[in-house]
């Protein structure tokens, strides 16, 4: 169930994090991987059993290498990854810095854009391609427009991309977790944010990574044939509401603020 042997996979962002969980599981399930990062990753991808190739997702010239390089490595296509992303610190609206949201946007959604156009393009048809969107595309988190926007714009495309491959049967998907526990996350600036995780989420913690590797693995799969063109989330509960633990965080905060 769910093999990927035989698979020719891509993966961007592979070098860290989520990205490098979803290699490991690839490469276990029988796949020949190519890991994509923009870090030179090559001694890692040699511990890990796979190929590398540096990719700067911004660059089409580099995306398009990519792919092409992985076809002649191992054959057309089955499964592209579109994974790489970056986040940023809190900012309100009235606080905007333009730079911030054309950085976001080109690494989160063009980045995809790019994946997905090069990447079906040298797939065989029937292939699947996944793309790591957010639960904060939900809209609801104060102080990350410019994350949020970036990544509707994952869930968008992803759409879109589904209806235009279909004659092909190559089916597109995008997975949409809450913080995952990485490095990334504790980025400066983010502290507020894994705060929050803990008292939004009903199961009260963050995504591992290999949870989420394990939604990509489904996805790629065969077995997965007739899903395409879905935002599907892996966020603890955090998408349906949030549970005890907020009436917990404020009763907890009100008694707290009462002993001071």
């Amino acid at each position: 169930m769910f093999s990927l042997e035989g698979k020719v996979a891509v993966v961007t962002g592979g070098g860290s994090g989520l990205g490098l969980a979803t290699v490991k599981r690839f490469v276990k399930a029988g796949a020949s991987v190519v890991m994509a990062d923009m870090r030179d990753c090559s001694d890692l991808a040699k511990e890990v059993g796979c190929a590398f190739v540096q990719t700067d997702v911004t660059k089409e010239e580099q995306v398009e290498n990519l792919m092409k390089t992985a076809v002649e490595l191992f054959g057309p296509l089955d499964v592209v990854i579109n994974n790489a992303g970056i986040i940023s610190p809190a900012q309100l609206i009235d606080d905007a810095v333009l730079e911030d949201y054309e950085k976001l946007y080109r690494v989160n959604a063009l980045g995809v854009l790019l994946g997905i156009k090069y990447g079906a393009r040298y797939m065989k048809d029937g292939g699947s391609i996944v793309n790591t969107a957010s639960n904060s595309a939900n809209g609801d988190f104060s102080g990350y427009g410019a994350y949020i926007a970036s990544k509707c714009a994952v869930v968008g495309i992803t759409k879109a991309a589904a209806v235009e491959y279909a004659p092909r049967k190559i089916r597109v998907n995008c997975i949409c977790p809450n913080t995952i526990d990485t490095p990334m996350a504790y980025a400066e600036g983010c502290e507020t944010e894994l705060q929050l995780v803990g008292i939004l989420t009903p199961l009260a913690r963050m995504c591992k990574p290999e949870e989420a590797a394990a939604l990509f693995h489904f996805l790629a799969s065969d077995d997965c044939g007739y899903i395409t063109g879905e935002d599907i989330y892996i966020d603890g509960g955090m998408k349906v509401g949030h549970g005890d633990n907020k009436v917990r965080f404020i009763m907890e905060a009100l008694a707290a603020a009462e002993n001071s």
